[in-house]
């Protein structure tokens, strides 16, 4: 074929998923957290160096540093995501850590099982792809109850791609 008369045919989506950490804490409750507590620590460090124990006052400028830093690290790792999307022909893992690399994960629909590792107690703790030997962990950043049912909706899309496409010639 040349390069004029290729053509791509367009596969339906049967699942998409985009997958983020989530963080119970946006920003204007972070800096209504960071000055609140710098008001404790400011308050609380006045009045050890009014008692005359005035390197306190650097201890409680160093705990509110630190808690910053802490907070910091969590809204950097939030920036990290995981699409899942299946067509007919493929099932595409991308994984973008919060430093921006990207791993990704093509493999056919056909041959895909999804593997549970459950807890009798807290429910689905790990999810993974598995096809010819190679095991994909997915969805690690939900919950035991999202999990489930995250679960339940890409088996049923393993399902449907495993049914493959239905036309309708009426439409």
């Amino acid at each position: 074929m040349t390069p004029g008369n290729e053509f791509e045919v367009a596969q339906p989506t049967l699942f998409s998923a985009l997958l983020t950490p989530h963080r119970s804490l946006n920003r204007n409750g972070f800096l209504v957290l960071m000055g609140f507590l710098s008001a404790v620590s400011f308050g609380a460090g006045l009045a050890f160096l009014l008692m005359g124990a005035w390197p306190v006052l650097g201890f409680f400028g160093l705990d509110v540093l630190a808690i910053y830093w802490a907070f910091r690290i969590n809204f950097r790792r939030a920036q990290a995501t995981e699409q899942i999307t299946i067509t007919p022909s493929e099932l595409r893992v991308r994984r973008v850590s919060h430093r921006g690399h990207v791993v990704e994960w093509v493999l056919n629909p056909l041959w895909v099982r999804l593997d549970q590792k459950i807890h009798a107690e807290f429910g689905i703790e790990k999810l993974y792809l598995v096809s010819h030997g190679r095991r994909v962990s997915v969805a690690s950043f939900l919950g035991a109850e999202e999990k489930a049912s995250f679960a339940k909706a890409l088996s049923a899309a393993l399902q449907a791609a495993r049914r493959g496409p239905t036309y309708n010639p009426v439409a």
